[in-house]
C-alpha cells in the first residue's frame, strides 16, 4: 500500500485514542477535581504494564521485527519507582495491588513478548509514543494540581531525559514503523492489535473511574 505504516497505525487507532483521552477518569484527575490519591493510583496501574513490557524487551532486543525498538533510552520502570517511593513511601511495594484491566493488559503484553514479537509493537507504540507526547500534558497539571517540583519525583516517569529531541525522534520512530519487517497482513494485525491495546487503557480508566467516583 501507498500509504505508510505508521499513519496506518494512527488514523486506524485516532478514534479510540481520543476516547482514551478523554475518559471521565483522566478528565475528572486532569481537571483537578480528584486528590493526589487517584494519581497515586494511576502511576501504580502503569508499573504494571511498563514492567511487562520492558521485562520482556531484553529477549526482544535482536527479533528481526521487533527488536529496533527496543530502545533503552525510553525505558519507565526506574522512573515509575522513583515516583512510587515518593507517591507511597519506601515500602510502596507492599500494598500493590493491580486492577483486573490492568493484569489483562499487562498479561497481553507479556503473552505478545513470548509468541508474537510484532504484536508487542503495537502495544509499544500505544504507551512510549502516547506518554511521550501527551503524557506531557498529565505532568504538567500533576505538578500544578499536587505541588511536584517541575520534573521532580511523583511525575518523573513523564520526564524521558535520555531523549533530546521529542519531536526528533518520534520521526525516527515513524520511520521505524514504516520499515517494519512485515508483510501487509501482519501489518494489519499490528495495527489490530494497537486497537487492542487502546481497548485495555480504555478498560483501565473506567475501573480506576469506578474506584473514585467522587472527589478524592
Amino acid at each position: 500500500m501507498d500509504t505508510p505504516f505508521s499513519t496506518q497505525i494512527r488514523v486506524a487507532s485516532q478514534e479510540q485514542h481520543a476516547e482514551a483521552e478523554t475518559s471521565p477518569f483522566m478528565a475528572r484527575m486532569l481537571g483537578g477535581s480528584l486528590g493526589v490519591e487517584a494519581f497515586a493510583r494511576y502511576t501504580e496501574q502503569l508499573w504494571f504494564v511498563y514492567r511487562a513490557l520492558e521485562d520482556g524487551a531484553g529477549r526482544l532486543a535482536g527479533d528481526p521485527v521487533a527488536g529496533p525498538f527496543v530502545r533503552p533510552e525510553l525505558m519507565r520502570t526506574a522512573a515509575l519507582e522513583r515516583d512510587l517511593a515518593h507517591l507511597r513511601g519506601v515500602r510502596w511495594r507492599e500494598g500493590l495491588t493491580a486492577l483486573p484491566s490492568t493484569a489483562a493488559y499487562a498479561a497481553r503484553i507479556e503473552e505478545c513478548t513470548r509468541a508474537w514479537p510484532a504484536g508487542y509493537i503495537a502495544h509499544h507504540y500505544t504507551r512510549y509514543l502516547g506518554d511521550l507526547s501527551g503524557g506531557q500534558i498529565i505532568r504538567d497539571r500533576a505538578e500544578r494540581t499536587w505541588g511536584f517540583a517541575r520534573k521532580g519525583d511523583g511525575v518523573r516517569f513523564y520526564v524521558f531525559e535520555e531523549v533530546a529531541n521529542p519531536a526528533a525522534f518520534k520521526r525516527t520512530y515513524r520511520e521505524l514503523l514504516d520499515a517494519v519487517r512485515a508483510d501487509e497482513l501482519v501489518r494489519q494485525r499490528i495495527v489490530e492489535e494497537c486497537r487492542r491495546a487502546f481497548a485495555f487503557n480504555g478498560a483501565v480508566f473506567r475501573e480506576l473511574d469506578q474506584e473514585f467516583p467522587l472527589s478524592a
